[in-house]
């Protein structure tokens, strides 16, 4: 990956061309996993998922979930643009301390993996095993759930591999799982003045 990445800094001299920090509040409460920066994409910018097709597809499903930074916070299991676009599991390995560390979020509750490669990034960063990915699938991770979606690549939209509805549905359960959360929250801060009211009239 060096070689490549000196090799861009020449034929891309205005490119970013360096590691791709996280997106988004620290306080987020949904993490969007994705694979790598996209070499025209977020190498380029500077930013996951900004000035490519998949980084349209996955903001404009953010935006139709009114899902913004305050909510969402966007990242890669691996930081740096891989040739071919295509990550060794020794760089998703060098790259998984950086996820560790977003996934410790006192404040996340739901992470969105983007394909199979962010889907077993975030269990190994967990050092979780056993939870098979699939499109849609929820994945109860203690404190936080995982819910997988294919990878909005032009290689999975313009096949019809993965729809426009296909991809709400993800976004659709993973705010309602924030909003259960929140609900059983006020749930649980009720309970003692319900009690006591119902003591009384006992």
């Amino acid at each position: 990956m060096a070689a490549f990445r000196a090799q861009n800094r020449v034929t891309f001299a205005d490119f970013h061309n360096a590691p791709v920090p996280s997106e988004g509040s620290i306080g987020a409460r949904i993490l969007v996993v994705g694979l790598a920066p996209a070499l025209k994409g977020g190498n380029r910018t500077g930013l996951p998922f900004r000035g490519d097709a998949s980084g349209r597809w996955l903001r404009a499903a953010l935006e139709r979930h009114g899902l913004g930074e305050d909510v969402v916070r966007i990242t890669n299991a691996v930081r740096c643009v891989p040739p071919a676009n295509r990550p060794t599991a020794a760089e998703v390995a060098a790259c998984r301390p950086f996820l560790v560390d977003e996934l410790s979020s006192p404040d996340l509750r739901a992470v969105v993996a983007l394909g199979r490669v962010a889907h077993d990034a975030v269990l190994a960063a967990s050092d979780l095993r056993g939870f098979a990915f699939g499109h849609g699938a929820v994945h109860a991770l203690g404190r936080l759930t995982l819910v997988d979606s294919y990878h909005p690549s032009p290689q999975n939209t313009n096949t019809g591999r993965l729809t426009p509805a296909m991809f709400d549905t993800v976004f659709e359960t993973a705010a309602r799982i924030l909003i259960e959360l929140d609900q059983a929250i006020v749930d649980i801060q009720r309970k003692p003045y319900i009690q006591a009211v119902d003591s009384r009239r006992n």
